[in-house]
């Protein structure tokens, strides 16, 4: 989920946490315990200061280590061994049982949409996204503002809270129902469909569709169980040849296969340099791919500049990739 969300999650979350008699009847521990769910809700997503670095590294760890089995086990530790030290007197097991609580709910929550995370590592380095939540969802998030400011005004925190999850859960049952609605309609528009990747949108009944059958790439859009195709590329293997070979030692390439599903190729030439482009198909956006990972390769077939990530036109890709010739 988007930071905003996790943050109201960790707040709810220290709400929900009076439900516990030692929490509710201490002060000093409802407080460590508010600012452990808090900080426990954004710690697995520390990695983001990866971008700082490049994207091929945020991309290829983003969702990786920090929310895997021993990072789920590590932050809530930290977290309260340093709240320890702010509050001496709060009782540090309540503390540590919310925090791991506020920790694991980022993680589990982190799977339901199409990004996913490693978050069996280190049993399975697979990604587990289950595509049913888009990364912001304004009902979700909008039903955690309700609950809160329903406990600002005086409401009972373990009523409002606990109302307030069931309510949720609820959603999360229908929108797996409305997804397999939708690969439902899906493998009927395309029978012979090998892969159906279903992604959600903020809207409700819109989700975005990316299909392979033995022959072709299909790109579209639902509305409920109406199903507009908007491309239809044909299925071409990956040529071997030393062009190629040469791009997918790059390290944004690599970057992008490594959490590219679908997507398909292009290799074309100007002048002196050979272009090897990679376009993921899974977020069409106003008739363009804006995730796509560029390798330009010389007449030797050294890589003179490289770029993955999200860019919404050519101009804008042309001057990311001038800017990293420059800096080379």
């Amino acid at each position: 989920m988007d930071t905003g969300t996790h943050i109201v999650m960790g707040i709810a979350l220290g709400g929900l946490a009076t439900i516990d008699p030692v929490v509710a009847n201490h002060s000093v521990t409802f407080t460590a315990v508010l600012a452990g769910t808090i900080i426990g809700s954004q710690a697995p997503d520390i990695d983001t200061v990866l971008k700082l670095r490049n994207n091929a590294v945020y991309i290829r760890h983003h969702r990786g280590a920090t929310h895997s089995i021993p990072a789920v086990i590590t932050w809530p530790l930290l977290i309260t061994l340093g709240l320890s030290f702010i509050f001496p007197s709060a009782d540090m097991l309540h503390v540590w049982l919310w925090t791991f609580l506020a920790v694991f709910l980022h993680v589990f929550v982190d799977i339901f949409n199409s990004y996913g995370t490693q978050a069996l590592r280190p049993i399975s380095n697979q990604w587990v996204a289950l595509g049913v939540i888009n990364t912001f969802d304004p009902i979700i998030f909008g039903i955690h503002i309700i609950g809160l400011l329903t406990w600002a005004l005086g409401a009972n925190p373990v009523i409002t809270f606990l109302i307030m999850y069931a309510i949720i859960i609820v959603y999360y049952i229908v929108r797996f129902q409305v997804q397999a609605a939708v690969r439902h309609a899906v493998k009927l528009k395309i029978p012979n469909a090998e892969r159906i990747i279903i992604a959600p949108t903020m809207r409700f009944y819109q989700w975005r569709i990316a299909a392979i059958d033995g022959n072709h790439y299909y790109v579209g859009r639902a509305y409920g169980r109406n199903i507009t195709i908007y491309d239809k590329f044909e299925r071409q293997p990956l040529p071997e040849n030393k062009i190629v070979r040469a791009a997918l030692k790059d390290k944004n390439i690599d970057a992008f296969l490594s959490f590219s599903p679908i997507y398909r190729w292009e290799i074309t030439k100007h002048e002196e340099v050979h272009e090897v482009r990679f376009i993921d198909l899974r977020y069409r956006s106003n008739d363009y791919y804006p995730f796509v990972a560029v390798a330009h390769l010389n007449s030797e077939l050294e890589i003179v500049n490289s770029y993955t990530g999200w860019i919404f036109s050519e101009d804008k890709l042309h001057k990311k990739l001038d800017f990293n010739l420059d800096e080379s």
